[in-house]
C-alpha cells in the first residue's frame, strides 16, 4: 500500500509501547473542538484521554481483524491509518497525522493507495467521518460520495470504475 510515498515513509503494526504517542495523536484531531470547552487543561486532558481510551477499546473489540498501523517518517511515527478488509469493501476506519505532517499530501496519498488496491481487488472504500471534519473535502475531491448521515457522521462510499 506504499506507492509514491517518500522513501521515509513506512508503516508497521501498533502495540502497546505506542499508546502514548497515539493518545496524543487522538487529541491532537480534537483540538479545534476544545477550544469552546471552558475546561481546565487539566479537564481537557482527562476528557480526551478517556475518549481516546474508549475509542482505542472498541475498535480492538469491533473490529479484531482490522490493521491497525502507525505511521513513520524516518523511523519516528507521526499518524496512524487504521483498515479493515470486509467481504465486498475495505474500511478505512481512522486515519490521522500530527499537526506538523497534515497538509503535505500524505493523507492523499494513503487513501489514493487503499483506492488502487480496492479498484485491483473490484471492492468499494467506505468511511464515516464528521460533518465538521475537514477531511470531509478531501474525501469528496477524491471521488467519495455522501451515502447515509447518522447524526454528526457522513458514511462516504467510493466505488471503482
Amino acid at each position: 500500500m506504499l506507492q509514491n510515498l517518500p522513501a521515509e515513509i513506512t508503516l508497521r503494526p501498533i502495540n502497546d509501547a505506542d499508546l502514548g504517542f497515539l493518545c496524543d495523536l487522538y487529541a491532537s484531531t480534537r483540538e479545534y473542538e476544545m477550544r469552546f470547552v471552558p475546561w481546565s487543561d487539566v479537564e481537557k486532558t482527562a476528557f480526551l484521554e478517556s475518549q481516546f481510551n474508549a475509542q482505542h477499546q472498541y475498535y480492538h473489540q469491533q473490529y479484531p481483524d482490522a490493521e491497525f498501523s502507525l505511521i513513520l517518517q524516518d523511523g519516528q511515527p507521526i499518524g496512524r491509518i487504521y483498515i479493515q478488509r470486509r467481504e465486498d469493501e475495505y474500511r478505512l476506519m481512522d486515519i490521522a497525522l500530527m499537526p506538523a505532517s497534515r497538509n503535505q499530501g500524505l493523507g492523499s496519498q494513503f487513501i489514493r493507495n487503499l483506492l488502487a488496491k480496492a479498484t485491483a481487488e473490484g471492492v468499494a472504500v467506505r468511511l464515516h467521518v464528521e460533518n465538521y471534519n475537514p477531511a470531509y473535502q478531501l474525501y469528496v475531491r477524491l471521488g467519495f460520495q455522501v451515502v447515509a448521515q447518522n447524526g454528526v457522521y457522513t458514511l462516504m462510499e467510493w466505488l471503482p470504475q
